[in-house]
């Protein structure tokens, strides 16, 4: 296996199949990154560009991508972040610290869900939340 320590972009409609190394693939059509591990191990990473999970920044063609990457379920337990299309390694995480950054992630995907449904309800659809949580509250009142 043969760490890397910088990445190149690529702009793709859609993600290929077979990733070369070196490269992050970014379909902005479906909001996703993915790269094989910079660590060699071939694990192909996917990075959902999205609220609660991956952001991507890009400034004069270098793109960084937020939060770093754990890849916690591969063997190789590598650990880096993406920053002006350089590798910045990080120290790995104990089981415990990966148990706690699983849970913050969980807590982060359920708060941005939580927001989005609350915008794709429009008024009538959050009248009708708030209407129907006082029923409940009314309701286990008695």
């Amino acid at each position: 296996m043969n760490r890397i320590d910088a990445i190149r972009p690529e702009l793709v409609e859609r993600i290929p199949k077979v990733l070369d190394n070196g490269v992050i693939y970014i379909s902005l059509k479906f909001r996703t990154a993915a790269h094989n591990c910079c660590c060699g191990c071939g694990t192909k990473i996917v990075t959902p560009l999205k609220p609660g999970r991956w952001r991507l920044e890009t400034e004069d063609g270098a793109v960084s991508l937020t939060p770093s990457i754990g890849n916690w379920s591969a063997g190789c337990q590598s650990h880096y972040w993406i920053r002006d299309n350089r590798i910045e390694w990080a120290p790995a995480f104990t089981p415990k610290q990966i148990a706690a950054n699983r849970a913050s992630d969980q807590r982060a995907r359920q708060q941005a869900h939580t927001e989005r449904y609350r915008r794709e309800r429009g008024f009538w659809g959050r009248l009708w939340d708030a209407i129907k949580g006082l029923w409940q509250a009314f309701m286990n009142w008695f």
